[in-house]
């Protein structure tokens, strides 16, 4: 049994639970009860990877990046996520949780976005399946990310702007929890990441999960072994994290390496560096590492990007960080916007601004010439263009490219 894996009551060490209101217990209950008997069956497993081959396009490529290679002495890999079809990882997880809504007989469907990635998602899966679909998102978010939310309305979701708090994606979770304690009967609500009340951290872990098992055969293809010395991903709530390093978890020879959003930087009161600066609380469902203060009110998260804007992290992430198996590090907004124009003018790849920090993190360690890194890249970066081309000036400021 994993030391990192989630435990029969739903902790990961000290953190996870579920922490919900009295009108919520009987669903999360449900869900807790129906999850892995499902998402264990054969006939789960036949369509949900039927679908990620045929319809999202899996498996998704294992790049060898020759000119950052050399850039940083290194043997560097991308793990593609950004060529999923809707241009992210969130689709691994939203195939898997609408099939267990329909199973589960719910027949709403609402979800939580910052970026947009996981509520394009999440639409998608709903027009694929006929099943009606709501997205709460920041009012903040609906404005940086206009491009996703008319791709949402497009698909058929309606699109509920939340003006409390910043508007961003803690306040979007709120809102989506709210919606969920009037419509417990009949609303399955898709978290996005590896937060929220147990199950939801391990589920959609478990979801996320295929793009470590990918990687294991696909390296295993490419040089002889099956892992790496390095894995790098991302890190807000943590799903694309949490799938990078899924089957890695107990395998002390693969250095893990995550990447959180510190905004001006993780010591000032604009970052969503969590890590760095959270104390443990309970946020969302769960207990994590929170950013609050001393009365426990939580603070707001500042980054530039709209998918690592959360002032938490998933508990599964909150124990390896303490545990000391993961090594987190804080990317202010001038290196990520940095990191996101060196992949694209190197390699051709235009990356989400959140894929952005996890290119910034190869800075900031030391490698050897032998030394295999696989980084996930993921998501595309079409959505923010416009971020990339109005901040232009911080990253020549940060360095050349």
């Amino acid at each position: 049994m994993s030391k990192y894996q989630v435990d029969k009551n739903g902790f990961y060490g000290e953190f996870g639970g579920a922490y919900v209101p009295e009108i919520l217990y009987k669903c999360v209950h449900d869900l807790q009860d129906a999850y892995l008997p499902i998402i264990e069956s054969e006939e789960f497993k036949q369509e949900y990877h039927a679908l990620l081959k045929d319809y999202v396009g899996r498996p998704s490529p294992l790049y060898f990046a020759r000119r950052m290679s050399k850039q940083y002495g290194c043997q560097l890999y991308l793990k593609r996520e950004d060529l999923n079809h809707t241009g992210a990882h969130k689709i691994n997880n939203t195939i898997g949780q609408i099939l267990l809504a329909k199973k589960m007989g719910k027949t709403r469907i609402i979800a939580e976005t910052g970026a947009g990635q996981h509520g394009v998602a999440t639409a998608t899966v709903c027009a694929l399946m006929d099943m009606k679909c709501e997205v709460f998102m920041g009012a903040t978010d609906v404005e940086r990310q206009h491009t996703n939310v008319e791709r949402m309305k497009m698909l058929g979701a309606e699109v509920h702007p939340v003006r409390t708090g910043n508007m961003t994606l803690s306040d979007a979770c709120s809102e989506a929890i709210r919606d969920w304690c009037c419509h417990p009967a009949d609303t399955f609500y898709i978290v996005g990441s590896t937060m929220g009340p147990h199950p939801y951290p391990d589920l959609v872990a478990r979801m996320q999960s295929v793009i470590s098992e990918e990687i294991k055969w696909q390296l295993e293809a490419q040089i002889g072994r099956d892992y790496p010395d390095y894995l790098i991903a991302c890190i807000g709530g943590g799903s694309n994290a949490a799938g990078t390093i899924y089957h890695y978890m107990d395998d002390e020879r693969v250095k893990i390496v995550l990447a959180e959003a510190g905004g001006h930087g993780w010591d000032t009161d604009y970052t969503a560096a969590t890590i760095h600066r959270g104390t443990t609380g309970i946020l969302h469902g769960a207990k994590m590492l929170v950013m609050q203060d001393e009365d426990g009110q939580i603070q707001e998260a500042f980054t530039i990007s709209a998918g690592l804007d959360y002032p938490g992290v998933g508990p599964m992430h909150c124990n390896m960080a303490k545990q000391g198996r993961t090594q987190v590090l804080s990317i202010n907004d001038d290196e990520a916007i940095y990191g996101g124009y060196e992949l694209t003018r190197m390699e051709g790849i235009i990356p989400a601004i959140e894929s952005a920090h996890a290119i910034a993190a190869l800075k900031k360690l030391k490698f050897q010439p032998d030394d295999v890194v696989v980084l996930t890249v993921s998501g595309r970066g079409d959505k923010d263009v416009e971020t990339y081309l109005k901040n232009k000036q911080m990253a020549k400021e940060y360095g050349n490219f």
